[in-house]
């Protein structure tokens, strides 16, 4: 498997719009059928995750403008990026297909930093 660096874009689209494995997932598989409608019991069989947490992943691509809601249709999404958000995201995709190490290990470290950022907050002072 490569281990090559990631791309500076790459590297930034992870790290400051990915929270986790489950949306990466979710936003390429989507991007693989980008035809396809998606609800959330659909996504969660696909993803193995809880209903809610699909319905989470499909409302976070949303507001992300990686995914719109079907007009007409409750709880229906469907794969929509922006033609330049696309064009990323199609490098993303090439990049976690040749480096799957290397996404998931900056993915976790970002959530690992942000967990240690968040526990700071928590941490008593001397000079408090």
């Amino acid at each position: 498997m490569n281990r090559e660096p990631l791309p500076d874009d790459v590297r930034r689209f992870v790290l400051a719009s990915v929270p986790s494995v489950p949306y990466i997932e979710s936003l390429l598989l989507m991007r693989r059928d980008a035809g396809a409608t998606w609800n959330a019991p659909q996504l969660a069989g696909r993803l193995y995750v809880p209903v809610a947490q699909a319905a989470h992943l499909l409302e976070s691509l949303r507001t992300a403008e990686i995914a719109v809601r079907v007009p007409d249709a409750e709880g229906v999404y469907r794969y929509q990026p922006s033609r330049e958000l696309a064009e990323l995201l199609d490098r993303v995709a090439a990049h976690y297909a040749g480096n799957l190490l290397g996404v998931t290990d900056l993915i976790h470290s970002s959530l690992n930093r942000r967990a240690n950022q968040f526990a700071d907050a928590f941490r008593w002072r001397k000079d408090s």
